[in-house]
């Protein structure tokens, strides 16, 4: 759907033209900048606050770190590529940021110690992405200056007043009276969006099943979790707790531990907090503080409250109401919501930045080309709004599924192989891509990821892992309103895995009893021996691709996934 701005916008001679005007400088915004900017485009980047700042989504994805490579390599910004490995973002940025090896989940009841053999890992393979905690005030400020060397025209602390649209662009004033004059505006600001605002987009209430809000902020001195729990060795993951992120799950709702010290050269003793609530569940209350309602819920938990014995947050608390927020629509005439801007679901699974750069991605090359041809027609557009519906609309039907399982772990179990199964397969598919580009230098393969019938599923290309979330959610809600109890769904769900030749055995996926999934070189081998020669059709034709470009670059493939 279309939306014809009726505004009468008048150009003013004192407006400082530019071809694109974003808002909102986090990483979104800094990093379309930069692509922008080192492209020849004239970019403005406003920002009603200024860096460093505290943000959260710190926890990176193997799918992320893929995107970063792919936006580095295809505009020619190696400064992304600082942001894909704990590594490369010490070496470049500075020793603040954690290293994350690891998803870990433990499941937690009211009053009791967690049973060891409730709890699920997966230990990502080193050759498949090394992911990191992000300490967002050094990458997000790290970032801004990136597109600042690029030629980027910044404003901080500079609040967009109106926008006002007309066939040829839009004028921007801000609060101190400068005018911008722009072809094409992007909104990368989050939840409290000018554009959302003005246009009235948002869907009232959210679109979306899933129910959560959050109370966050940063500690010092919490302790590992490997330190307090009281489980025996050899009930213990493969990998120590704080070497990943650490979900501990209660019902409808979790914990997030997030340390930024797991790194060897990290100096920085500082740690990521948060808990997130279905407030349908448990509401807001009126009458505390966030400070003394995290109390209230670690003394329910006393493995996660050992965490916290001695510990202090060192920031105040955020505390919100419902998070989730969607768009009537994100884009519109020489307008895109990006992202955050767009909607927004829940941290569980860290996919709010992959997210993120699949949009920037899919903005960026289109913009560069309309700037090129002077043409900024709606239509041009429109997959971009395809794939944040489709990246909102997945995610959404995972996470509620997720919160709904907490409440019964071998249901949970079965949900965690649904997410876990399908994180490889989409990320061999962005390499596949990268791999054929760094050898002949040929746009059209980052081109032809958009050629999916499924956009916004993490691997899109067939039908395969559609039908095993839809399946997934439809469970899922049948034993939350009561028509099966929580062993029939886990069984629903274990036989629909067990069943599809396109989930992978060799990581221990379709073994409920396998709950630290830890691929080492050699099950790396067997997979990909499995996805080439025994897989299903799907797999089998990713696999094979991929060995073959694997192939061709021999040696260098472990420097270049």
């Amino acid at each position: 759907m279309a939306m014809k701005m009726t505004t009468a916008a008048k150009k003013s001679g004192d407006a400082t033209p530019c071809d694109v005007l974003i808002l909102g400088s986090g990483l979104a915004g800094s990093v379309t900048a930069s692509i922008l900017a080192r492209n020849g485009a004239d970019v403005v980047l406003i920002d009603a606050g200024q860096h460093p700042r505290f943000a959260i989504g710190e926890s990176t994805t193997p799918q992320l770190v893929e995107w970063l490579h792919i936006l580095s390599e295809r505009y020619q910004v190696p400064e992304i590529k600082s942001l894909t490995s704990v590594d490369a973002s010490t070496r470049d940025i500075g020793p603040v940021f954690g290293t994350k090896i690891h998803f870990g989940f433990m499941r937690h009841q009211p009053g009791q110690e967690p049973n060891p053999r409730e709890a699920t890992q997966f230990a990502i393979p080193r050759l498949l992405a090394q992911t990191s905690h992000l300490y967002r005030q050094d990458s997000d400020s790290y970032m801004f200056h990136v597109a600042v060397r690029y030629g980027a025209t910044v404003r901080q602390n500079w609040r967009a007043t109106d926008l006002d649209f007309d066939d040829d662009g839009v004028t921007v004033t801000g609060h101190t009276g400068e005018v911008f004059r722009a072809k094409y505006l992007i909104d990368a600001s989050g939840f409290r969006s000018p554009l959302a605002e003005k246009f009235d987009l948002r869907e009232k209430p959210a679109r979306f099943k899933h129910h959560s809000r959050s109370m966050f902020t940063h500690f010092i001195g919490v302790k590992p979790f490997d330190q307090v729990s009281e489980h025996p060795k050899h009930l213990r993951p493969p990998v120590d707790w704080h070497k990943g992120t650490m979900h501990h799950l209660i019902d409808r709702g979790w914990f997030w531990i997030i340390p930024f010290d797991s790194h060897p050269k990290s100096k920085n003793p500082l740690c990521s907090v948060g808990l997130q609530l279905d407030e349908r569940r448990y509401p807001k209350p009126t009458d505390i503080t966030p400070e003394e309602e995290f109390q209230r819920y670690l003394d329910m938990y006393p493995a996660v409250k050992r965490q916290f014995e001695g510990a202090r947050r060192v920031r105040d608390w955020v505390s919100t109401d419902r998070l989730q927020y969607s768009s009537k629509q994100t884009i519109g005439d020489r307008w895109c919501l990006m992202s955050h801007a767009a909607g927004f679901i829940d941290p569980l699974y860290s996919r709010g930045l992959s997210n993120t750069f699949e949009v920037v991605d899919a903005l960026s090359s289109r913009l560069l080309q309309a700037i090129k041809d002077d043409d900024f027609s709606t239509e041009r557009f429109e997959y971009v709004e395809e794939v944040e519906r489709g990246l909102l609309h997945y995610n959404d039907e995972l996470v509620n599924s997720s919160f709904i399982a907490f409440s019964h772990f071998r249901l949970w179990n079965a949900v965690f192989r649904v997410w876990g199964a399908f994180i490889t397969p989409g990320v061999m598919r962005l390499a596949r891509a990268r791999l054929r580009y760094m050898q002949d230098g040929n746009d059209w393969h980052f081109r032809d990821l958009e050629n999916v019938p499924h956009p916004g599923l993490w691997w899109p290309e067939g039908d395969a892992f559609k039908r095993i979330l839809e399946t997934t959610a439809e469970t899922c809600e049948k034993y939350e309103v009561g028509e099966l109890t929580g062993d029939e769904a886990a069984d629903i769900i274990f036989q629909v895995l067990q069943e599809s030749d396109e989930v992978n055995p060799e990581f221990g996926w379709k073994d409920p009893e396998h709950r630290f999934v830890a691929p080492n070189t050699l099950t790396l081998v067997k997979f990909m021996r499995w996805a080439s020669t025994e897989s299903g059709p799907e797999m089998k034709r990713l696999g094979r691709e991929l060995l073959k470009e694997l192939s061709k670059v021999g040696p260098r493939a472990r420097k270049l996934l």
